[in-house]
């Protein structure tokens, strides 16, 4: 009670400062912060609280947010669309993007394998047919462009969300667990060229170029040229780079290597067409404890430890500001209420049948496991929204706020029906330790 009367008082000192219109940008920014970090703390512990992901409440906190910029305080509305914000959740989706990264390799992506491999294909093209059906039959009008973009934005699955979903269920150690987390990375690198292509498409098609089957292999071909490249210059890069830092005598060189790697990555695939995201991936992909030997040897934290501070300040803000950029009241628009559900079930259909691929060689796995596994959406379903917004196609948005709460929409139920959808699955089917054990190997 005590910590909730504090957070009143701070927030009825900040209100104010609000309501008074103050436009200088530091205040302005300041006092949108006051209000965003606290909303995402306790909107984030609610959820945890109700057995949902932080995520999910940062999320619903910002759309709250955003009703109460818009019935009472301008200035707070006016913080939200300001460029400074911006610019803060944008730094804060890259890290989110290089801390995915750093907590996988590529080694471990080719050690998931085949299996693997398969869900996360059917995983991304399934969600992506559905997504183009349902917006060719709720939004004739709109161009093949838009009706892309929707389907990419189904086509990823939030790997933290899972993981997290199937550590409390303390299924962690099973096959479906494997095969599911191991799908999710290879899905979101899928889902992040599917995003290059599809971008880079409407990029070209924004400077008057006709769209055609060339240039989508050239795009799909500069991603995986990205991609590839990027691993084999960083692996040789990294070392170097790593070890000269090591010999330097000012605190924190670790850290500032780390970081100008990511954002160099990312301005990189800027340059090169592509979405700064897959970069910031890229650069956390190639970075291993290995490169910073020499400064773990002396005591100093790993590279994770030293980001997550700084990502779990500025994550926080992407979500919630994704959340304050969601008009709630469109979604009461029966035609935004109807797509959102419409694509909400299709998400959930695409990456339900993705079990189906999941080989009869791997031994005996729920396949319903693995494919209800692969369903929320969360962080990286509104990463495609953000990029979306930023897309213009003759001056006019990809996403438009309508379509926007729509997908906002999916996102929320797709991330909240898996935590019971996954618990009711694995409580329908036990199986003894040798079996798992014997399964784990076989894979």
């Amino acid at each position: 009670m005590r910590r909730f009367l504090m957070v009143a008082l701070v927030l009825a000192w900040a209100t104010p400062a609000f309501a008074s219109g103050a436009e200088e940008p530091v205040t302005l920014i300041a006092m949108a912060l006051t209000f965003i970090l606290l909303t995402a703390r306790i909107f984030g512990h609610v959820a945890e609280t109700l057995g949902q992901p932080s995520v999910l409440g940062e999320l619903v906190g910002g759309v709250v947010l955003g009703v109460v910029g818009r019935s009472f305080l301008p200035s707070l509305e006016r913080a939200a669309k300001s460029p400074e914000l911006a610019l803060l959740a944008g730094l804060g989706v890259l890290l989110l993007l290089f801390e995915v990264g750093l907590e996988s390799t590529v080694a471990q992506m080719v050690k998931v394998g085949w299996p693997s491999l398969r869900v996360a294909v059917l995983g991304v093209v399934a969600p992506m047919v559905l997504g183009v059906a349902v917006a060719t039959v709720l939004m004739p009008d709109a161009s093949v462009y838009v009706h892309a973009f929707i389907a990419a934005s189904l086509c990823a699955t939030s790997v933290g969300i899972t993981a997290r979903v199937l550590k409390d269920l303390d299924r962690s150690q099973t096959i479906e667990a494997r095969l599911i987390l191991g799908a999710a990375v290879l899905d979101d690198v899928l889902g992040l060229m599917v995003l290059a292509v599809v971008g880079g498409a409407i990029a070209a098609a924004s400077n008057g170029q006709t769209l055609g089957i060339g240039s989508i292999v050239i795009i799909a071909a500069k991603a995986i040229l990205f991609l590839g490249g990027s691993i084999w210059i960083g692996s040789r890069l990294a070392p170097v780079l790593f070890k000269t830092a090591a010999r330097l005598r000012s605190a924190g060189a670790l850290l500032a290597c780390g970081l100008a790697f990511c954002f160099a990555f990312s301005a990189l695939a800027a340059a090169m067409g592509l979405a700064s995201i897959v970069g910031a991936f890229a650069a956390g992909l190639l970075l291993e404890e290995a490169h910073f030997f020499e400064f773990l040897s002396r005591g100093e934290p790993n590279l994770n430890t030293q980001v997550h501070p700084i990502a779990g300040f500025l994550a926080p803000v992407f979500f919630v500001h994704m959340g304050m950029m969601t008009d709630i009241g469109q979604l009461f628009d029966k035609e935004v209420a109807i797509l959102g559900l419409a694509l909400t079930l299709a998400g959930i259909a695409g990456k339900a049948i993705s079990g189906l691929a999941v080989p009869n060689s791997v031994g005996p796995v729920d396949r319903v496991a693995v494919g209800l596994g692969m369903v929320p959406r969360g962080e990286v379903g509104l990463v495609f929204a953000n990029v979306g917004l930023g897309l213009h196609i003759g001056g006019v948005a990809v996403v438009d706020s309508r379509t926007y709460a729509a997908i906002v929409m999916m996102v929320i139920l797709t991330t909240l029906v898996t935590p019971p959808a996954l618990k009711w699955r694995f409580g329908q089917r036990t199986s003894g330790s040798a079996e798992v054990e014997a399964d784990v190997r076989s894979l």
